[in-house]
């Protein structure tokens, strides 16, 4: 007969319950010059993975979506007082849309306002690309 060593379980450990500041701290050290993250685990007393999914949810960079606003050319009224601009070479730019739709219209240089405002109403009407 072989002797084996039963362990008995005389009572039930909850799961510990970490706070931010508690986390931050073990993570903080683990990102520490030199420091090894399986010692720093250890002296915490978690697991390694434990701390690797801190540091993913304590140092994960928040990604702000995109926001678009809408656009609207109004026609300026004409008036006698003001000349008409000129375009001007030097201070020609580009300008591109992107639509929700799928459109997107790039503008390079001088470019009357009865032409973007066709564009961008021809491109706002147009189906969704897939």
């Amino acid at each position: 007969m072989t002797k084996t060593q039963v362990e008995v379980v005389t009572s039930v450990q909850r799961r510990r319950r970490w706070s931010r500041a508690e986390k931050e701290r073990i993570v903080a050290a683990s990102l520490e010059a030199g420091a090894i993250a399986s010692e720093v685990a250890r002296t915490a007393g978690i697991h390694t993975s434990q701390l690797f999914r801190w540091r993913q949810q304590l140092c994960a960079r928040v990604q702000t979506p995109a926001v678009f606003n809408p656009v609207a050319i109004a026609v300026e009224p004409a008036t006698a007082a003001l000349p008409s601009p000129v375009p001007s070479t030097d201070r020609a730019g580009t300008v591109e849309i992107e639509f929700a739709t799928g459109g997107r219209m790039r503008i390079s240089g001088a470019v009357d306002a009865a032409t973007v405002s066709a564009l961008v109403k021809a491109l706002a009407k147009s189906k969704r690309r897939r």
